[in-house]
């Protein structure tokens, strides 16, 4: 009987054991995961565009490249249309991860429409324009904030055209939206990011001296990486920088170095840009008018073509009189 007992209190505690490791390995993936993707920008900033109009993915993707946007001029209320994003870039090229080694390129956008604008439901979505959307990422930077919508990161070689379904306001249940012209922002980046939202530097850039003098010795650690002691000749005083892995060196033992000179080459091949548009929120009622104005323009121009024709074959008839 004490046995079985034995044996119980066992099984239980290894079973409780078990699944304590099983829940710190998934706490450790997930902070892992999260820190490894640029989205630091939904913990860090309330609004994603600064008051000066740049949008906060800037602050760490520090490179420039260009990103293209497209949408319609002008859509009507309750409607779903399509605003297509091109992030243009070489996808044989790789990129420095996280660990030093060579991988694919990222991407990842941020679209902050007007209030009132946001993504279209899946029902309101029709199968030709799922086709083009594919299985993408996509949430709201906020929950209370259905109109900045943040897609990625996902991987370039397939995704660097980006269809997103966007629902129209209507104005007729929406009365903070009017019929009007509304500006559109939206972001594009390629590639990891050169410093951390707490100010830290990634190994995906430079890495400068912080002090002058001679380099004394470079030890290459065993997980990658070197490690620099500088001497300055005048008081001896030694600094040591760390280079993590994955940026080339480019000085040796014994050579002689001014501050802020570049240690490493620059790894980064990726960028970011932003770019805007304007989309009008069109009455269907002002369309109509539009359409009736035209057509009664025309009409009067046929009828005018026909009186002056009839008034021509009556002065003919009059002159032959």
């Amino acid at each position: 009987m004490q046995t079985n007992i034995f044996f119980w209190i066992k099984k239980e505690i290894f079973r409780y054991f078990s699944i304590l490791i099983i829940i710190i390995i998934l706490i450790i993936i997930q902070a892992s995961i999260s820190n490894a993707y640029p989205i630091f920008a939904q913990n860090s900033y309330e609004n994603p565009r600064e008051v000066t109009g740049r949008i906060v993915c800037a602050n760490c993707h520090l490179a420039k490249k260009p990103v293209d946007f497209e949408i319609p001029q002008a859509v009507l209320p309750d409607t779903v249309f399509e605003a297509v994003v091109r992030i243009p870039y070489d996808i044989q090229l790789k990129q420095v991860l996280s660990n030093g080694k060579k991988g694919a390129l990222n991407v990842g956008v941020i679209i902050i429409l007007p209030e009132g604008f946001e993504l279209a439901p899946s029902n309101r979505i029709d199968p030709e324009m799922k086709e083009k959307i594919g299985n993408l990422s996509i949430q709201s930077y906020r929950p209370t904030q259905k109109n900045i919508i943040v897609i990625g990161p996902i991987p370039g070689q397939k995704s660097n055209e980006i269809t997103l379904p966007i629902l129209s306001p209507d104005p007729a249940t929406n009365k903070n939206v009017h019929f009007l012209k509304y500006p559109i922002y939206v972001g594009g980046n390629r590639g990891r990011g050169q410093i951390y939202p707490d100010g830290g530097k990634s190994n995906n850039t430079i890495y400068n001296a912080t002090a002058k003098g001679v380099i004394s010795r470079i030890i290459q650690k065993e997980k990658g990486g070197f490690e620099i002691t500088i001497v300055d000749p005048s008081d001896e005083r030694q600094v040591v920088d760390l280079i993590p892995p994955g940026p080339e060196l480019l000085v040796s033992e014994g050579e002689s170095i001014k501050l802020d000179q570049p240690l490493t080459s620059n790894p980064n091949i990726g960028g970011f840009d932003q770019g805007d548009a304007e989309i009008v929120l069109q009455d269907s009622l002002r369309v109509q008018g539009l359409l009736f104005f035209f057509t009664s323009v025309f009409l009067a121009q046929i009828f005018l073509v026909l009186k002056k024709k009839q008034f021509e074959k009556v002065q003919l008839s009059e002159m032959n009189f």
